[in-house]
Formats: C-alpha cells, structure tokens, sequence
C-alpha cells in the first residue's frame, strides 16, 4: 500500500510540477514578453514571491516520494524507470538551483540593465521549455514503472 501511495504521489506531482511550470512559462512568459523591459523587471520586482512560492509546494512532496518510490522498487524491473525518473526530476532541480533562482534573483533586484534582462528573459523562457519537458518525462516514467 505505502508504495502505491509513494508511486501515485511521485507521478501526480512530477505531472503537477510540470504544469505549474506549463502555466507559468505560458501564462507569464507570453505577458513578460508583451511588457516593455522596464515594465517586465518591476512586475517581477514586485510578485516573484508568488511564482515562486509555487514551486516547493509541488516540487518537494514530488521528491520526497520518488525516493520512496525508487527505494522500494530497488531490486525489481521497474527500477530502471523510477531511475530515469528521478534523473529527470534532478535535471529539473539542477536548472532550478543553477540558472533560475540565481536569474529570478537577478531580475527581483532590479539591477539588471534592459539589454541583458531582454536576453536574460529569453533564455530564461527557452531553458524554462525544457524544464518543462523534464517535469512531463518524469511522470511518464512513473507510468511506465507502474506498469512494468
């Protein structure tokens, strides 16, 4: 029972974790595009708490039961799935420690000049996509390891 718990945990919230990240890059990244540079870096000065806030609340349940998930798969075949898994969930956790928090922190101060945070932003949303994709393959694993 606790590892069907753990394995539905891990897959709705990778599936959740990916789509709060769909909104946000969707949602706001086309509005942040639409703003004059100026206007985008105040909004962001303003409610980066906001986004985010959102990302711990689905990002640790996620981890947290994909290590129990792969713990008690250890040893049967749909380990290698809950591996993969957990290697998408740490490719999303590496861009988010290495390349988001440090940017979000960089547009939240206000100190960036307009040339470099209109560069920023679209390598911001382009590294995003892929953030996104991970989050998506990680709940596809899970479903592929409940199924193996």
């Amino acid at each position: 029972m606790l590892k069907a718990v753990l394995n539905i945990l891990t897959i709705c919230g990778a599936a959740g974790f990916a789509g709060v990240m769909l909104s946000i890059g969707v949602t706001f990244g086309g509005y942040w595009r639409s703003l004059p540079i100026q206007d985008f870096l105040g909004w962001f000065a303003a409610n980066d708490q906001f986004v985010s806030r959102s990302i711990p609340i689905v990002f640790m349940p996620t981890f947290i039961a994909l290590i129990g998930s792969v713990w008690l798969s250890w040893g049967q075949p749909e380990l290698r799935y809950w591996l993969l898994s957990a290697a998408c969930i740490l490719v999303v956790a590496v861009l988010t420690f290495a390349f988001f928090v440090p940017t979000n922190t960089a547009f939240a101060s206000g100190t960036m000049d307009e040339a470099t945070a209109a560069a920023k932003l679209s390598q911001w949303l382009t590294i995003h996509y892929f953030r996104i994709g991970f989050g998506f393959a990680s709940a596809v694993f899970g479903c592929i390891a409940i199924m193996a």
